[in-house]
């Protein structure tokens, strides 16, 4: 999808977002790497990521800029400026600490998770940094139950009118249902896309985001134009979880793409928080599973009340500390599957199943919510634990598990 062919209409009237490139220098070098190397890599940048916290990203574009001479940093720029969106860098007044802790979320001998972005592109009045000190994500299934979208506008209506910020990823459903309802409160809502700021996915939001940039944010890592791509809903989710001090699940199915971003916020030390739905309900699922098999990190809320129970009153926040392992609250079956796989190698799901004695198909089904959660990921050779599903349930046992090669 072209910017052109479906860019969201440019805000205007004095609700609209600041001059584009106010107070930017447009010749700074770390600014215009940071957008290069943003362009070259998207979020998938882990390669890069450790030279450029150590060199800086002029240094780093510097060195890669002979080998893409059809990226030019400032045609970004200008694109961002047509839109009426402004480039935000660490270090700007506007980024949000927050994002920081995606930094620390390093695995044994190098990044397995994609850390904070290189820089962001916002639209909209909204100031992010303030937004994230005040922010709920409100998450869930696209294909949400008239019980999920009447939750999730009631329950972001009240949070708006309590001064919360409401963050989603302007999907249908849930999504779009939680951005409604926080406008319909005359309220803050910020939509973080897996695309450009300037290109509307779906396309039937164009005017939802074209709403939420006038009195909101709409926020991206990757360039102005840039479609987005199945890959980067994941990597977006992180994102979105990191911005706010907890994560709302409301309907999700137990392969939901909703449950990656709780997988974010457990494992940022944010508060997990799930609606529970009629027990019939496949839509619910997934909320059920978490409120089960990780009660100790999870809060069953049903109203914005319960939420702001969960989450302490509108300010600046520490992260939560986990109280507990990441395998801890796990059926003892899905443990014994973990504990079976190789620490990094990656294994198959036959071996798996032969190993534990259970049917492939058996293995498979547990292994798909476990990829969804980011303790186990999916490889070109089967699957292998995250840095994450290597942590023992324990914390005395890791010297065993270490002796143990596990």
């Amino acid at each position: 999808m072209s910017a052109e062919a479906g860019a969201i209409p440019a805000a205007d009237g004095p609700g609209g977002p600041p001059p584009a490139v106010v107070d930017v220098d447009l010749m700074d070098p770390e600014r215009l790497g940071r957008v290069a190397l943003a362009r070259v890599f998207g979020p998938e940048y882990q390669r890069v990521a450790a030279d450029v916290a150590r060199h800086g990203a002029a240094q780093v574009w510097a060195r890669m800029r002979p080998g893409h001479p059809g990226v030019d940093p400032r045609r970004d720029l200008e694109a961002a400026a047509r839109a009426g969106a402004r480039l935000v860098c660490p270090r700007d007044p506007e980024w949000p600490a927050e994002l920081s802790a995606l930094d620390r979320l390093d695995g044994d001998g190098g990044r397995t998770t994609a850390g904070a972005p290189l820089c962001l592109w916002v639209r909209g009045p909204g100031e992010l940094r303030d937004l994230a000190a005040r922010a709920v994500a409100v998450v869930g299934c696209r294909a949400a139950t008239s019980y999920g979208l009447h939750l999730a506008g009631d329950i972001a209506f009240a949070l708006a009118e309590q001064g919360w910020a409401v963050v989603s990823g302007a999907a249908f459903g849930i999504d779009a249902a939680a951005h409604r309802g926080a406008l319909a409160a005359e309220g803050s809502t910020v939509a973080v896309l897996a695309g450009g700021v300037d290109v509307p996915y779906p396309a039937a939001h164009v005017e939802l985001l074209a709403e939420i940039a006038r009195t909101g944010a709409v926020v991206s890592e990757v360039a102005p134009g840039t479609p987005p791509y199945r890959r980067r809903f994941l990597t977006r989710n992180r994102v979105i979880a990191a911005l706010c001090r907890g994560t709302v699940l409301i309907e999700a199915g137990v392969r939901s793409g909703a449950l990656n971003t709780v997988a974010h916020a457990r494992r940022l030390g944010r508060q997990v928080m799930a609606v529970p739905g009629p027990v019939t309900s496949a839509m619910s699922a997934g909320c059920h599973r978490l409120l089960r098999d990780f009660r100790e990190e999870t809060a069953l809320v049903t109203s914005a009340d319960d939420v702001r129970e969960e989450i302490g009153t509108v300010g600046r926040f520490a992260p939560r500390p986990l109280t507990a392992g990441a395998r801890d609250g796990l059926s003892a079956v899905v443990r014994e599957l973990l504990d079976a796989m190789p620490a990094r190698a990656p294994v198959g799901a036959s071996v798996l199943a032969r190993s534990l004695g259970l049917r492939p198909q058996e293995v498979l089904a547990m292994l798909g919510p476990l990829v969804v959660e980011g303790l186990v990921e999916s490889v070109p050779d089967g699957y292998r634990l995250t840095a994450l599903g290597r942590a023992p349930s324990n914390p005395h046992a890791r010297g065993r598990d270490d002796r143990a090669g596990r």
